[in-house]
């Protein structure tokens, strides 16, 4: 045990070691490399703010040199065959702006509820709905007695944000870190997570070349769904309402409350409450009394209760890459530069500095290294933008030259296996560079926008070495069934079949795996 301990004591020191050797410029590239074009506006306009030596560069020529570069587009790209063309800069911007207001959870319940067949596809197949119910506006305060804090996040704080200040106050290890944090970004509008944790764990190591088991992910969530507010990080409705009602102070109506979730769930959700109260044997003004606290202190959408539904969707489709291909087969692509200006240093700044190299009073050493401290932050800024962009651009020259032929067809069954290695073997940059390079940036397409990420799949071995992507294993799959006799889907044991004669030899359980992930229900629940 205490060689154990010694072990991780020495670990520790030699990681902080580590990072004490990284620059200020190395640090802010590795935090600018990680902020989708959004983001990155923000972080820009913040620093034009408070850094009097930046400024904007509004007579930049279209000859534009490195110098100024992170106010630029950079310009790529790659032939027919996949070779990569030479990487260029010209001056042009474009804005996309989208907004959307954040509904009210008055209804939330009800709305919750009626799509149970949906929101619950990982707890039940059955589908069930729920008849107008819970129609009256709730009250806002649906945390427990003993978790009254309001989240009502301000302009500049984001969901992510929210969630993140509260991961750090958490003893983690960096695994368990890295763990969470592609949790959070996992969670939908609603603050649930949709997705399984067999999944969860193939994207890890997909994604973010992280191994971890189902136990070591199941258990960080549950370290997740302990923050606020009450709810978060659910995989279903019901586990959503049940850690909310677990919360709560012991009383006699939240030990009911907690009854009817966790033993009458299925009458519950079809509002049989006459079934209810003879099975928990309540009188009718008892369940009256429960409905309504249920309506007014319970929240299916806690997630809503962090205000970001209408920000994290804006920069969930805001492209950071333009993608285009032409009638020769070439793939061009570009970067999103939004509003962000060209930026330069202030001229005036420099030629104060080398005016007041010779200071000898304290007052003029003091406004030399005043000066020199903001002159060197925007000088770093600058850099740390324009490596920024160099690195994305790189890494999507990198993923277009591997799937040289999806950007021509924009067909998922061209997609070749690739993870982050790959990537990384072709750019010269590290696993962890690349991770950050495609984490939360989406790309512009003729036939779409999607994630940086929806280029990365494993392979699957489908005999002869032939190794076929998993996602062109799921576009076949998913075209199969969309082509089958509604009256007469296939069951699993069918589609093994089916998509054999399409050339891939899977067994029964990947189906259905891969069917499950897809969120596709089984064939008796999509008979019509």
């Amino acid at each position: 045990m205490i060689n154990q301990k010694q072990t991780n004591i020495q670990a520790q020191q030699q990681k902080q070691a580590m990072q004490q050797h990284l620059s200020p410029l190395q640090v802010k590239v590795m935090r600018m490399l990680e902020m989708p074009i959004a983001q990155l506006e923000d972080n820009v306009n913040r620093e034009l703010d408070t850094n009097p030596s930046l400024e904007p560069d509004y007579d930049a020529s279209d000859n534009s040199t490195a110098d100024n570069a992170p106010g630029i587009d950079n310009i790529g790209d790659i032939d027919a065959n996949g070779n990569d063309g030479s990487i260029d800069a010209t001056d042009s911007s474009d804005a996309i702006d989208s907004a959307d207001e954040e509904e009210r959870r008055g209804d939330a319940i009800n709305d919750a509820l009626e799509r149970i067949g949906q929101d619950d596809r990982m707890e039940s197949d059955d589908g069930m709905t729920l008849s107008d119910y819970y129609a009256a506006p709730r009250a806002d305060n649906a945390a427990g007695d003993n978790d009254t804090r309001q989240f009502e996040a301000g302009d500049n704080v984001t969901f992510i944000d929210t969630l993140t200040d509260q991961m750090l106050m958490e003893e983690l290890t960096d695994e368990e870190k890295q763990i969470m944090q592609y949790l959070i970004f996992s969670l939908d509008d609603d603050g649930l997570l949709r997705t399984d944790i067999p999944t969860i764990a193939d994207e890890l190591a997909i994604y973010e070349n992280i191994y971890a088991t189902n136990d070591e992910i199941e258990n960080v969530l549950h370290r997740l769904q302990e923050f606020n507010p009450p709810g978060i990080a659910a995989r279903s409705l019901k586990e959503c309402l049940t850690i909310q009602v677990e919360r709560m102070k012991a009383t006699p109506l939240t030990m009911m409350m907690y009854d009817v979730i966790n033993n009458c769930y299925d009458d519950f959700i079809n509002n049989r409450w006459e079934k209810i109260q003879r099975t928990l044997n309540i009188s009718e003004q008892q369940a009256k009394d429960m409905r309504k606290e249920i309506k007014h202190r319970l929240n299916p959408k806690p997630g809503a209760t962090l205000n970001e539904t209408q920000g994290r969707s804006l920069q969930q489709i805001t492209p950071d890459i333009i993608i285009d291909t032409d009638e020769e087969g070439r793939v061009t692509f570009e970067l999103n530069n939004g509003r962000i200006p060209a930026l330069k240093v202030s001229e005036t700044d420099v030629e104060l500095l080398a005016e007041m190299q010779h200071a000898t009073t304290k007052a003029e050493k003091e406004a030399l290294a005043f000066t020199q401290r903001y002159v060197d932050n925007a000088r770093i800024f600058i850099e740390a933008i324009r490596q920024r962009n160099e690195t994305i651009l790189r890494t999507v020259a990198a993923i277009i030259s591997l799937q040289k032929k999806f950007f021509l067809t924009g067909d998922d069954n061209d997609l070749r296996p690739m993870v982050l290695k790959d990537v990384s073997e072709k750019t010269g940059y590290d696993i962890s560079t690349i991770s950050r390079a495609t984490r939360s940036k989406y790309a512009q397409m003729p036939w779409g926008t999607v994630s940086l990420r929806h280029f990365f799949s494993e392979g699957y071995n489908v005999g002869d070495d032939n190794i076929v992507s998993t996602k062109a294993i799921k576009s076949t799959l998913r075209q199969i069934i969309a082509d089958e006799d509604p009256k007469n889907p296939f069951p699993d044991d069918k589609l093994v079949a089916e998509i054999k004669r399409k050339g891939y030899p899977i067994a029964r359980r990947t189906i259905a795996k891969y069917r499950e992930q897809m969120g596709i229900p089984v064939a008796r629940l999509r008979k019509r």
